[in-house]
């Protein structure tokens, strides 16, 4: 991916692809619980603070830099999204925008939560 495609999507807006995740989650008998759980554990937020975000229009680049604590577990998250090796994206915030996207489609394919959290050995 081109780094001038990155900027488009820093400057999205969270909010604007929230209802993305949810419907994707949901379509496959997975909840939003289940979803907010997943943001939780990667960005360290809680409940109050993803209702702000997501009333104020927080963009990408922001929910990730004010984010309270990347979980450490992320290295462990590995294989391919959008066409691309997660684990390789070189660009950190890009990283993390996909590792977010990586965790929403391993929701959506029936794993387990805690195989999707990095729990499970």
């Amino acid at each position: 991916m081109e780094n001038k495609n990155y900027e488009r999507i820093f400057n999205m807006s969270f909010a604007g692809v929230y209802p993305h995740y949810i419907a994707k989650a949901e379509k496959k008998g997975r909840t939003r619980e289940e979803v907010h759980t997943i943001i939780f554990w990667l960005t360290g937020y809680d409940e109050k603070s993803l209702l702000k975000i997501l009333e104020n229009k927080t963009d990408f680049r922001t929910f990730f830099a004010e984010a309270p604590q990347i979980n450490p577990k992320v290295s462990l998250i590995k294989g391919i999204i959008c066409g691309y090796r997660v684990e390789e994206i070189e660009n950190e915030l890009m990283r993390n925008i996909r590792y977010l996207d990586k965790l929403i489609d391993e929701l959506a394919k029936g794993k387990k939560m805690e195989k999707i959290l990095r729990t499970e050995p």
